[in-house]
């Protein structure tokens, strides 16, 4: 009897999702609990288990549709054997060495359409595994009469001579080309969620820069006996929410919301940290960061990271939080404006840290210097608590001792 393999439960806040590929063909041979295809909601990635071996013999929802909790998706025959000549494979088709299959931009692959070239010549053109348009103009001229022709090209002068190079086809010489990709849905999640902040929130960033130099003195005196005894590396991250958690605790405004008319104020500290994917930006939330110490502010941050980027997390994982930092530094940001993570308040940028000249003592001294940005929603933040926030923020950050005593 076959086997209905269905869309899984949504979690209670997504109405829907999007069958993003399948990892497997009508009549392959899939094993019990092999992923066979990835459904992607506006938050994360759920995978479709195989509830059975067998053949998948069906397929009736293609890549690209939208569908719902308990939508059919296919069909399993348990127990047989895939069809003669059908693939049969034990896990998706990787892709071949780079020595095998050139990497063609989408501009090269464009050209190499255009000009006919056969597989062994665009190989014989690549440098490094990727092929160029440069490459592949070059290697038309030495393609063999005998090989697919190149579409007609422009008229050729009277007074060309047979050493000239070829005149190639204007696609080739100067080639402009686009592709369109599908959104995400958790790009248009994001984009959504950016739009509505901007036009339902007065925003407004005010800055400072913090002086790291007293950071950087404890990071490296105790980083090596910290890494052993916790088994996790001491960032800078957990610094900067232990400093955020202090503000928070002297200015509430800035870790409330507003529902309708109502400020709700959370006596709760769910900091939200920014972790850069390549399906897009995720805001884990670090539950109860307050009681944390610093070893489990950076082993829940490394954690949620890893998650992230292996599309394990949950949404459970990326709801909620009450404020949140984001860290443009490690891309190289001097300086931005962060886009406050609605409904929450204000959220606090960090950037690159950088050696400048500062006064300290009537001396002109180097030290490691970092821009501050704290962006708030201005109806319920004003100017005053917002730039005491960031004072306070930048305070413990050059005195790490005030974290300890609570001043």
């Amino acid at each position: 009897m076959s086997v209905e393999i269905r869309v899984p439960q949504l979690p209670e806040s997504v109405a829907d999702a999007t069958l993003v590929a399948w990892r497997r063909k009508a009549g392959d041979a899939v094993s019990r609990d092999e992923n066979l295809a990835d459904l992607e909601t506006d938050k994360v990635v759920l995978e479709v288990p195989a509830p059975v071996t067998g053949v998948l013999q069906e397929i009736h929802i293609a890549p690209g549709t939208t569908v719902k909790s308990g939508e059919l998706l296919a069909v399993i025959a348990p127990g047989a054997s895939a069809a003669v000549g059908a693939p049969i494979a034990a896990a998706p088709p990787m892709p071949p060495p780079v020595s095998q299959e050139p990497k063609l931009g989408p501009a090269a692959q464009r050209v190499a359409e255009e000009l006919g070239l056969p597989r062994e010549t665009i190989a014989a053109a690549a440098k490094g595994g990727r092929v160029s348009k440069s490459d592949l103009v070059a290697a038309a001229g030495s393609t063999p009469a005998s090989k697919p022709a190149a579409p007609a090209a422009p008229a050729v002068p009277a007074a060309r001579k047979p050493t000239d190079a070829p005149v190639l086809p204007a696609i080739a010489r100067g080639a402009r080309a686009e592709r369109r990709v599908p959104m995400t849905r958790l790009r248009q999640r994001i984009a959504e969620r950016l739009v509505q902040a901007q036009s339902t929130q007065a925003l407004l960033t005010t800055f400072n820069e913090v002086d790291l130099s007293h950071v950087n003195e404890l990071r490296g005196r105790y980083k090596e006996t910290f890494e052993k005894q916790h088994g996790v590396k001491l960032g800078f991250m957990s610094f900067f929410v232990k400093a955020a958690i202090e503000g928070l605790k002297k200015f509430p405004l800035v870790n409330a919301s507003v529902e309708s008319n109502e400020i709700v104020y959370h006596e709760y500290f769910d900091i939200g940290v920014a972790v850069s994917t390549d399906r897009g930006l995720m805001v884990p939330v670090l539950r109860d960061a307050d009681a944390l110490d610093f070893a489990g502010v950076e082993r829940g941050i490394g954690q949620f990271a890893q998650r992230a980027r292996d599309g394990t997390i949950t949404i459970g994982d990326l709801t909620g939080g009450t404020f949140s930092i984001t860290n443009g530094g490690v891309f190289g940001s001097l300086l931005s404006t962060p886009i406050v993570n609605a409904p929450q308040s204000a959220i606090l940028g960090m950037h690159k840290t950088q050696q400048r000249a500062m006064v300290v003592d009537g001396q002109v001294v180097a030290r490691p210097m970092m821009y501050l940005a704290l962006s708030y929603d201005h109806r319920i933040i004003d100017g005053r608590e917002a730039v005491q926030f960031l004072v306070t923020v930048k305070d413990c950050l050059e005195d790490p001792g005030r974290m300890l005593l609570g001043v």
